[in-house]
């Protein structure tokens, strides 16, 4: 059975840019992915913050970067992973492959907004989420269900973030500055909207977030609103009535819209779950837990396992690609030392 030197465990962007490097340094990679299609979460975004970058074009740098040294198996359903004389084995598919090192880039799922049943998603046709939204987007249409231009539309943030009530205490750090690109990418396609974002803060924490965040009040004219919103409730055609507090002014407020967009946070994966059940190394929301998180954080306690991007943490993208470089790195460092 031939030996690999590395087993990469999804093909997201931490895990593809990973592959990437060790297949550039001639390491032998096997990239494994459970979808039809490699990419991850890239798939399902059309534009990038805060520069507008072609999710599909950078999916597609990355993939021409991949060498021969890179073996990809697709729909990938991993059962079993186990060392064994100094040996890592991966189960997936009912076929056994051996390696000397394994990168788990399992990221992330989106949080499931039905858990919300406040806020209706699921029970009322036009409470949709960022990622249905962001679909929208892409295709160049945004209408509710019945196909109507919607006139108004509201923006929830922290869905599922930064929410006791969940279990999920973390900030999803994606989901501001989303609905401030969103915000932008509709008003250009929708000029005559109008835009509410209700917020508990507003983080954002990257260069050029701010600007973004300005652009879109002071040009796009969305209003934002730092307010709780108790409940989201159907009219009888079908428009969203929202009853919230406005913080800063201590008022109640209702508000009705053709479009409710849940801005939902990330959890991790079901893979992820399952890989921190198997090593013992989960932290308190179900992500894995590095090394040390200071000085080695694409390592774990297990030689020759190793971590990369969002199954970690929550991340953006750019940083996701940092990590899986980093941990090529440290991989690359591993197996020549271990020759």
């Amino acid at each position: 059975m031939e030996i690999f030197d590395v087993i990469v465990i999804g093909a997201g962007p931490a895990g593809l840019e990973a592959s990437i490097r060790l297949g550039q340094q001639n390491h032998r990679v096997l990239l494994i992915e459970k979808e039809e299609n490699i990419g991850g979460k890239l798939t399902q975004w059309d534009k990038l913050f805060p520069d507008f970058f072609s999710a599909k074009e950078l999916l597609e740098i990355l993939q021409k970067k991949l060498n021969n040294n890179v073996q990809i198996v697709t729909k990938a359903n991993l059962t079993d992973i186990y060392k064994e004389n100094n040996i890592w084995n991966i189960v997936v598919n009912n076929n056994k492959y051996q390696t000397k090192s394994i990168l788990i880039a399992t990221g992330y799922n989106f949080f499931d907004a039905k858990r919300k049943e406040e806020y209706g998603y699921g029970i009322y046709p036009n409470v949709i989420t960022s990622v249905e939204l962001e679909s929208m987007i892409g295709n160049g249409k945004i209408t509710t269900l019945d196909g109507r231009i919607p006139q108004k539309i509201a923006y929830l943030q922290c869905v599922g973030s930064r929410d006791e009530k969940v279990g999920n205490h973390y900030c999803s750090i994606n989901c501001c500055i989303c609905a401030v690109k969103q915000s932008i990418e509709v008003k250009e396609i929708l000029p005559n909207v109008e835009q509410y974002c209700f917020y508990m803060d507003l983080r954002m924490s990257g260069q050029f977030y701010e600007e973004l965040y300005r652009q879109s009040q002071e040009k796009y004219q969305v209003q934002y609103i730092r307010g709780r919103v108790s409940e989201a409730a159907s009219t009888i055609d079908n428009r969203i009535q929202i009853k919230a507090e406005n913080t800063l002014l201590s008022t109640p407020l209702k508000l009705t819209v053709d479009l409710l967009v849940l801005m939902v946070g990330i959890e991790a994966s079901a893979t992820t779950k399952f890989l921190a059940e198997k090593f013992d190394i989960a932290n308190n929301y179900g992500f894995l837990t590095s090394k040390h998180r200071h000085f080695a954080d694409n390592e774990t306690i297990y030689d020759g396992l190793f971590l990369a991007g969002t199954c970690k943490r929550p991340m953006t993208i750019p940083k996701s690609i940092k990590d899986g470089a980093s941990a090529a790195t440290e991989i690359d460092f591993y197996l020549k030392n271990k020759q």
